[in-house]
């Protein structure tokens, strides 16, 4: 079988550039050079040369994270270029973006949410309205954008104002969220048209970290991860369920990871990430992992996931 050549994608323009550059390293080095010519891209500096390039590319690996990136801009891009590329398409990679789009429909497919209301820049902020609706504390976050940059928990009225002034650094829309306190599971889910589950895992932050930040996500040994998470089966096929609806629900391909939080028997959506940290150690390749794919396994699985789907695309 003839050697595929691949357009591996990282670095950028979004603020999570370093992370992505880091993914792609260690992406390049598990990708099993027998079966694949790799060839790099970074898109703050090679488009011209991908677009160069393409007639000659089987496939794309995105190894994006953010806007201009996991967002549908690039996606947009390679099916101009026609090129199969790993994940969700244009519109479920904006959709998954866009926090409140997403939220809405994860409620209208029967998912639970944390309540919630969205300030747009220059709306009048009405710090007492937002506690009486939600109360406290409250999560602000951006409505667009990755890794929790951005993102507080408030306990106090006097420290609402800060937070949404430093939300709005990162975005034009901030969303205000009850904060539901519980543990949090992240459950990835791979298939095209059959969707399998992987094992949930359990998100442990470590002390000095209030929620799984960005530091607790990338510092080494800040964060104790648990795979596969300790709930019962009844609850692991629970989550698992709920994760395959949010992929879904976001009209979703390839492969995601969907963020939850639990409290009292129930699961709440956080958030469902369309480019999910691509590291050996990253949550979703330890998921694989448990599920007795390994990190290239996993990654000759996208590729053959991403070429299936734009085979199907073309000919539908």
């Amino acid at each position: 079988m003839k050697k595929l050549t691949i357009a591996l994608l990282s670095g950028g323009i979004s603020s999570e550039r370093d992370v992505s550059l880091k993914s792609g390293n260690q992406v390049f080095e598990a990708l099993d050079k027998d079966k694949y010519t790799v060839l790099r891209y970074d898109p703050k500096t090679d488009l011209q040369k991908l677009m160069a390039d393409a007639p000659a590319i089987d496939a794309a690996l995105i190894i994006l994270h953010g806007p201009y990136g996991e967002d549908g801009t690039v996606q947009g891009m390679l099916d101009l270029l026609h090129i199969p590329y790993q994940g969700a398409g244009v519109l479920g990679s904006a959709l998954a973006m866009n926090k409140l789009a997403a939220k809405r429909l994860y409620e209208k497919a029967g998912l639970r949410v944390a309540p919630y209301a969205c300030l747009g820049a220059g709306d009048a902020i009405d710090v007492d309205a937002c506690i009486e609706q939600l109360g406290l504390p409250l999560v602000i976050k951006p409505v667009s954008g990755g890794s929790s940059i951005g993102m507080s928990i408030v306990k106090s009225r006097d420290a609402l104002s800060a937070a949404i002034e430093k939300a709005f650094r990162y975005d034009r829309t901030v969303m205000v969220e009850a904060f539901i306190k519980g543990l949090e599971i992240t459950v990835g889910v791979i298939g095209n048209d059959r969707l399998e589950s992987f094992p949930p895992i359990e998100i442990l932050p470590g002390d000095g970290y209030e929620f799984f930040d960005y530091e607790a996500k990338y510092t080494a040994g800040a964060t104790q991860e648990i795979c596969p998470a300790r709930i019962d089966e009844a609850l692991t096929q629970k989550v698992q369920h709920c994760a395959r609806i949010a992929h879904e629900a976001l009209f979703l391909r390839g492969y995601s990871r969907t963020d939850f939080i639990l409290k009292d028997g129930e699961f709440y959506v956080l958030e469902t990430n369309t480019i999910p940290g691509m590291t050996p150690t990253s949550l979703l390749p330890r998921a694989a992992e448990a599920a007795g794919l390994s990190f290239s396994l996993l990654l000759d699985r996208l590729v053959a996931l991403s070429i299936e789907d734009h085979q199907h695309r073309i000919t539908a």
